[in-house]
């Protein structure tokens, strides 16, 4: 298996080549070069191309113009919708799902959400009631009831797993994405990026040390980790909010070194062997403990800087809606210092966006900066935002964010880090508001908040789908509902943790899977809105 680049196949004595590659044009340039240069002298080899999750008639199109359709025997699809990433989160890691829903109204990534729903109610049984908010979310479940009114033939037979299926829309809460998450899973993503359940790190901090060699042959390559709940220790850190995570990992250092001075007191050939036997699991604590903690340090190191506790007392102060209406000085100087672009954008969107849009003359002056500092090219990438409404002009002259903020206690003042007790953990005060909407489901319902669902944007229902009889669930006292919530246009870590913490507690009721179209943070998806001059 090889990465996809340009120029020549890698020499491989194979007669066939299966391309697997995901319906965009500027791949099949690379394919086209890619058969272009094979070498006609050799063997003829047979290509084949498997487009993932649907084949494109653009796309084969372009390899028609390039000249080398016609050396494919099998152009197939590959219908990966959801992708399972852990015991309770599947994605379909479809990156311009947002952009394409929102902005350019193509409703394709919707269709592979219904499909993906679909195959997942084939193997667990029908979902008997389906919730949702947004104009996406009515989408999907209409998909959803007209596939199954097509495939009324067959009965599904098996015992539903879910209670209730939550349809979300991404841009019934555009604020939560723009904050800084503050779990330790968020963080890690916020300033290195995980792809895939993976993460490059800075390799100095893994570099073991020797003695007196005063580190001249420092590795260069980035240190590759894969996380998820596999490993006992990041199961357990992942979710906890930053500040909390210090304390655990120093617990564990003790318990490890405690568990391995054991051996002094292996006397018998018994001890002895039950102490070996449990060597490999104690030696794979001790490395995990020790990537956890090098990881905790390079986020310290960032965590306590001074830029980075201005930049989140902003945050957290539009979050409270303390002095939204107004230019903010911390972002001027900002655009003045030239900080990173993706940085002042998200903190001017989540200022309009906790002010239900910007005054016309403080959006202007803030458009006029960015562009003055930044380039007029980026003219494109703040219609773009303004069209996903994420920073717009205030209309109607009312800001609706105060009425949300209390009705849904979004903002709370005291938040316990270390045992928290509210879902506000997550941002260090702020209760993420798609998630506030998912417990407030569960109970005691949305009736209970009709008027705030009326000024979030996008229609709020309910669909029941009816079950064969025999396989209507009788819940047993202190049996938990199961709830998928599906997130279209994308999901953060810290909402994930968010919905753990939920899962967790005692008498919660509810235990949440999570479903989206793409894992992201605020950098990857601002990023995503951006256009490319070329």
């Amino acid at each position: 298996m090889f990465t996809l680049k340009g120029s020549r196949l890698p020499a491989a004595d194979v007669k066939n080549i299966i391309f697997f590659v995901r319906p965009r044009l500027e791949l099949m340039d690379i394919i086209a070069e890619n058969v272009l240069s094979e070498d006609r002298r050799g063997p003829a080899r047979d290509f084949h191309i498997l487009f993932v999750p649907r084949r494109s008639l653009l796309c084969e199109q372009r390899l028609k113009d390039l000249g080398v359709l016609g050396s494919f025997i099998h152009r197939e699809e590959y219908s990966l919708d959801l992708i399972p990433f852990d015991g309770d989160l599947l994605s379909m890691e479809s990156e311009g799902a947002f952009k394409e829903c929102y902005l350019e109204s193509d409703q394709t990534s919707l269709y592979h959400a219904a499909k993906g729903l679909m195959t997942l109610q084939a193997l667990y049984g029908t979902i008997p009631q389906i919730f949702g908010k947004g104009e996406c979310a009515r989408q999907v479940a209409n998909m959803m009831i007209r596939m199954k009114r097509e495939f009324t033939g067959s009965q599904n037979s098996v015992f539903p797993v879910f209670d209730n299926l939550l349809l979300l829309d991404r841009n019934v809460d555009l604020l939560t994405p723009l904050a800084t998450q503050l779990t330790y899973e968020g963080l890690i993503d916020e300033i290195y990026g995980i792809q895939n359940s993976y993460v490059k790190l800075p390799p100095e901090k893994f570099a073991p040390k020797k003695q007196g060699d005063g580190g001249k042959d420092l590795p260069i390559e980035a240190k590759k980790l894969q996380l998820n709940s596999a490993e006992e220790l990041y199961a357990e850190i992942r979710d906890k909010n930053f500040n909390a995570v210090g304390s655990v990992l120093s617990k564990k250092a003790k318990v490890i070194s405690a568990a391995f001075e054991e051996r002094h007191n292996a006397k018998t050939v018994g001890e002895i062997k039950q102490f070996v036997s449990q060597l490999p699991h104690m030696q794979a604590a001790r490395g995990s403990l020790a990537n956890h903690t090098s990881i905790a340090e390079l986020i310290k190191d960032v965590t306590t800087s001074e830029d980075f506790f201005d930049k989140l007392t902003v945050e957290q102060e539009f979050m409270s809606g303390i002095d939204t209406d107004k230019v903010n000085s911390y972002i001027e100087d900002c655009i003045a210092q030239k900080h990173p672009l993706i940085k002042v954008l998200r903190l001017v969107c989540l200022q309009s966006v906790c002010n239900s849009g910007l005054k016309q003359k403080v959006l202007d002056y803030y458009k006029r900066e960015i562009l003055q500092t930044y380039g007029y090219e980026h003219i494109l990438t703040l219609h773009n935002l303004e069209k996903a409404g994420l920073l717009r002009p205030q209309t109607g002259g009312r800001n609706n964010y105060p009425t949300i903020r209390k009705t849904l206690r979004l903002w709370m003042d005291d938040v316990n880090e270390q045992n928290p007790t509210d879902i506000s953990y997550v941002y260090s005060g702020y209760a993420p508001l798609s998630v506030r909407l998912a417990q407030l489901l569960s109970r005691p319902g949305w009736r209970s908040i009709e008027e705030v669902l009326r000024i979030l944007p996008g229609p709020h229902f309910e669909e029941r789908q009816p079950l064969p009889t025999g396989l209507q669930k009788k819940r047993q006292p202190g049996e938990n509902r199961v709830t998928l919530i599906f997130f279209l246009g994308g999901v953060t870590f810290a909402e994930i943790a968010a919905l753990r913490f939920l899962s967790q507690l005692e008498d919660g009721g509810t235990e949440y899977v999570i479903a989206t179209t793409k894992l992201m943070n605020g950098d990857s998806w601002i990023e995503s809105l951006m256009e490319r001059p070329f």
